[in-house]
């Protein structure tokens, strides 16, 4: 038995939780979510738990309970209370700006980089200092990573100087630069 798996997962108050024909949806106070299940996982609803059974001890079977448990018990979380990420963009005249369903990015480039948000992503954008930040936020845990490395990825901090973006508690590893030649 996996023993992450084999864990129930509680349902808090104002949470529905309902298991059909290998699809559960997962509705709470800040939305709605639904995952489509592998053929080999049974999800029930019993008392104020959610308990996810598997068909058989094959290799891929046991691999999948696990899993399926963490996405349903990450989908119970995110619809009490959300999730969210924060990136800090460094570096000299790089600001970021929220407009409509557009973030907005000053990055150094010749020209402002823009994202489009995804349907059920919010952001918002402070300046502190000579620091953004931009919080991503959401209920889907997936989609909130992926926005946040999407937003990573357009100028990733860089090892001389520590500019571009990077997620709030992320450490840089800086390098040392070039040394003027001894004459």
């Amino acid at each position: 038995m996996s023993r992450v798996g084999k864990v129930p997962i509680a349902i808090p108050q104002g949470v529905t939780v309902a298991a059909v024909d290998n699809k559960v949806t997962v509705s709470g106070p800040k939305g709605k979510l639904e995952r489509e299940l592998h053929e080999a996982i049974q999800v029930e609803v019993v008392d104020d738990q959610i308990v996810v059974r598997r068909s058989s001890d094959e290799r891929l079977h046991r691999a999948l309970h696990g899993l399926f448990r963490t996405l349903i018990a990450n989908m119970v979380h995110g619809v009490t209370q959300g999730y969210e990420k924060t990136l800090e963009i460094r570096g000299v005249g790089y600001r970021a700006a929220v407009q409509g369903k557009k973030l907005t990015l000053q990055l150094g480039f010749s020209h402002p980089a823009e994202f489009e948000l995804r349907e059920g992503i919010e952001v918002t954008a402070e300046r502190k200092g000579q620091v953004s930040f931009v919080k991503v936020s959401g209920i889907d845990k997936e989609l909130v990573g992926q926005t946040a490395a999407e937003i990573r990825a357009l100028k990733k901090p860089e090892p001389y100087k520590g500019t571009g973006i990077r997620y709030q508690d992320e450490q840089v590893r800086r390098k040392a630069g070039k040394t003027a030649a001894a004459t």
